[in-house]
């Protein structure tokens, strides 16, 4: 279950006094690997993850420019979040983001205005990257600056917070009360404009514990809760939308512009800390397992299913050794998950198989993926859910045919395939153009097999020596990751259209297809002896 413990974060605001410039270098990099993160995993896994590294190395440059170190816990958490859900949907990859979007928006919200009541002249260019973060572009933003620059804080605040009621307003409108992978994604995106602006005046009794309830009601399947709860955050966003209908009066620059409370959060006010896993709108309406989200199994459940999603990663690129790294993380962190999660049998498996996996040799990326299927398995039983056999038969397969059997079964069947090429070779010869398209038909369609067996072997050797090179070469098999795919298909293509070639030219010579039989026909059909490399 991916959890985030970033919704908790977004109930608290700054201190009052001199306010410390973001890196916003540190910003923009971290807000770009985000973004570039959901774009990339649409192709690839492992391109999205590069850019979560990239995001939480520039999370760790930014980290210390910001003041709330409740909102840096929060983000870290959000990028580790993120990590996880790549073992799962898109959608829940973006979801992540959004959130994680939020917080970063909030911390430069309340800390660009702290630092142009203490000194305008040096923060026009986080004013800057706020108004593009906002959305405020144009004539719009040459009116935040100028309010900015002459000291009208409060409208400076206002104008941001409409800008952000609005995007909230879009969201929810989006929004449907059907469960859905797009509603998933709205009411995400709603969770985080209000972000922003949760601490205006007009937002009544708005909270986000309440974006929070209609997450957990649309992952759950009530829709029926969810439409009511749709219905209560239209209508408070709508009457926040009201009461910044109008700006506010010219005053004097306030001491605290950005209008937030004290740092510490309202206990109150502070929301369910949890991101519910977004539904599969391709299954039956039964929702996935979403235990209590405050327990610690929450938490040492998202480490796990980062750490292996860095496992799976690894692994895809032959980086073994990288692979079994993640996997001893994500070992620990199974280890630390409490009951009655940990008591089941199904989980007590899937720990021994990731503690066998941890050390086994020619580790491949299939042995992850039982390992990730069965970990959600065991979820689904613990809440009662029913749970895929198949996941059950790939964990327990993994157990055994894998590492140096799987090696030497596969280059057994390499070297079997060249005895049928060889047979065919010695019975019809090779001087005939049809047979010679057969072979190669044959050739092509035994390729895979042979490429896992060869390549399977000095990958493995590789591994068990350290030789990097030799390692590598487990990326030439075509079970290695999608992009052999494409290249299986066109050998499939390429083998068929040969084999078809040459058998249609044997029927030819044989008079079964065309205009009769010919006289090679009438000879084969007498003689006594047929000299199938000649007469074919």
């Amino acid at each position: 279950m991916t959890r985030l413990s970033t919704l908790a974060a977004l109930s608290l605001a700054l201190s009052a006094g001199a306010a410390s410039a973001q890196d916003l270098s540190a910003y923009n990099a971290l807000a770009t690997n985000l973004d570039g993160a959901v774009q990339a995993r649409a192709q690839s896994a492992q391109a999205a993850l590069t850019r979560l590294d990239a995001a939480q190395t520039a999370l760790g440059t930014l980290a210390p420019t910001l003041r709330n170190q409740q909102i840096v816990r929060g983000l870290n958490d959000a990028v580790q979040g993120a990590r996880a859900s790549l073992a799962r949907t898109p959608a829940e990859l973006e979801a992540q983001v959004l959130l994680a979007r939020g917080l970063m928006r909030k911390a430069l919200y309340d800390q660009t205005l702290a630092a142009l009541a203490a000194a305008p002249e040096n923060s026009s260019a986080q004013l800057r990257v706020l108004a593009r973060e906002f959305g405020v572009t144009g004539q719009a933003a040459q009116t935040l600056t100028q309010s900015a620059q002459g000291g009208r804080l409060e409208r400076t605040a206002w104008q941001l917070q409409r800008a952000a009621a609005a995007r909230v307003t879009a969201a929810l409108a989006a929004t449907r009360a059907e469960q859905t992978t797009t509603s998933y994604v709205n009411l995400a995106r709603a969770t985080s404009w209000f972000t922003t602006v949760q601490d205006a005046s007009g937002v009544g009794t708005l909270r986000v514990s309440q974006f929070g309830d209609a997450l957990r009601q649309l992952t759950a399947g009530d829709t029926a809760a969810l439409a009511t709860s749709l219905t209560t955050l239209r209508q408070g966003t709508a009457a926040l939308s009201r009461s910044l209908a109008t700006p506010p009066s010219a005053t004097p620059a306030p001491t605290d512009p950005a209008g937030t409370p004290d740092p510490t959060p309202d206990p109150g006010t502070a929301p369910d800390n949890t991101v519910p896993t977004q539904p599969d709108p391709g299954t039956s309406p039964d929702p996935a397992p979403t235990p209590a989200p405050t327990t610690p199994a929450a938490g040492q459940l998202a480490q796990a299913y980062a750490a292996l999603g860095r496992a799976q990663a690894a692994a895809g690129h032959g980086d073994a050794a990288g692979a079994r790294d993640a996997l001893a993380a994500a070992t620990q962190a199974l280890a630390r998950v409490p009951s009655p999660l940990r008591d089941t049998a199904a989980f007590t498996g899937v720990v021994g198989a990731a503690e066998a996996a941890q050390g086994r040799s020619a580790l491949r990326v299939s042995d992850v993926q039982a390992l990730i299927a069965g970990l959600a398995g065991a979820e689904r039983q613990a809440a009662g859910q029913a749970s895929s056999a198949l996941d059950a038969a790939s964990l327990s397969t993994s157990r055994w045919f894998s590492g140096w059997l799987r090696v030497l079964v596969f280059l057994l069947l390499a070297l079997a395939t060249a005895a049928p090429l060889y047979l065919l070779n010695l019975a019809f010869g090779g001087r005939n153009t049809y047979w010679r398209a057969i072979m190669a038909g044959l050739t092509l369609l035994m390729l895979p097999l042979m490429l896992e067996g060869v390549f399977g072997l000095l990958g493995a050797l590789g591994d068990a020596f350290g030789a990097g090179a030799l390692r590598s070469l487990t990326n030439l098999t075509l079970s290695q990751g999608a992009y052999a795919l494409p290249l299986w298909a066109l050998l499939g293509a390429a083998a068929i259209g040969l084999m078809t070639f040459g058998f249609r030219g044997l029927c030819e010579q044989f008079g079964l297809l065309g205009a009769g039989s010919s006289s090679k026909n009438n000879t084969v059909e007498t003689a006594t002896t047929v000299d199938w490399d000649e007469e074919l």
